[in-house]
């Protein structure tokens, strides 16, 4: 496939993704935060909760629990900043039952979260010098802007709970995932975002964690993105992942899972 087929697909395919992930990297702010923690890869929709209510980690010890540069290798990571945030009442669905996948997309915290703190982890670019952008935009070069654009965007949402909320809340969005496995629509700031289809994938860590690829839709193009949500005691992360090259269909776009092993290990 020549360059601009490609470039021209994918951009058309991304633009919902695009959307979801532009508005997803919420910053963090401190009044509205919430602690992440992993979860184990249970696709029964039941959760491994403790048997003794989980201590909430403080605003402060979530701090140091997130993730920071140089705990994934070959990427860039930062906290995202309050101009971005997405409040809870900002993010609209068709199906009601569909709100708690919603609200992980867009990092938002379910009932009972005492403190959040947010990541946007990116891939570092990988270059080669044998083609320019400038190749790639005059059309030369397929290989060239597949390669250019296959960098993967993690957003994390880490949130701290106090007793029961943090499986419990694992627990709602692993039950919504499977109601809204036929698709829903979110719309946040005006701008709707619809999900084809949710299908789950298999991931471990924390004391649960589960996975999906979420496939969304714009003028008729699709677009996957990935969606994995881990818990540790009363810690919960969630994980919006996006790669601009797979939204043309000819890269293989895998879970972020080195992001989140790094997650799981600083939650432990």
């Amino acid at each position: 496939m020549r360059a601009t087929a490609v470039r021209r697909t994918a951009l058309a395919a991304s633009a919902a993704a695009l959307a979801l992930l532009a508005t997803a990297c919420g910053g963090s702010s401190d009044a509205d935060a919430k602690d992440g923690k992993d979860e184990k890869g249970a696709a029964n929709g039941s959760s491994s909760a403790p048997k003794t209510p989980a201590k909430a980690l403080t605003a402060a010890e979530l701090e140091t629990a997130a993730l920071a540069q140089g705990d994934v290798k070959g990427t860039k990571i930062t906290k995202t900043g309050p101009a971005d945030e997405v409040p809870a009442d900002g993010v609209k669905v068709d199906k009601e039952a569909c709100l708690p996948v919603a609200h992980a997309m867009y990092g938002v915290a379910q009932k009972g979260a005492l403190a959040t703190t947010k990541r946007r982890v990116i891939d570092e670019p990988k270059t080669d010098g044998k083609k320019s952008l400038e190749d790639v935009a005059k059309g030369e070069g397929a290989d060239a802007f597949k390669d250019a654009f296959n960098l993967t965007s993690t957003f994390v949402a880490l949130h701290s709970y106090e007793g029961t909320a943090g499986p419990d809340a694992f627990t709602a969005l692993k039950k919504a995932a499977a109601d809204c496995a036929g698709g829903f629509t979110a719309t946040v700031a005006g701008t709707p975002t619809k999900v084809v289809s949710m299908a789950e994938e298999k991931i471990t860590g924390g004391d649960e964690a589960v996975a999906w690829t979420v496939t969304s839709e714009s003028d008729g193009a699709t677009a996957p993105v990935k969606l994995v949500a881990l818990r540790k005691g009363g810690s919960v992360a969630t994980f919006f992942a996006f790669n601009l090259a797979a939204a043309g269909g000819d890269v293989k776009f895998e879970l972020p899972t080195a992001v989140v092993a790094a997650q799981d290990k600083k939650l432990a």
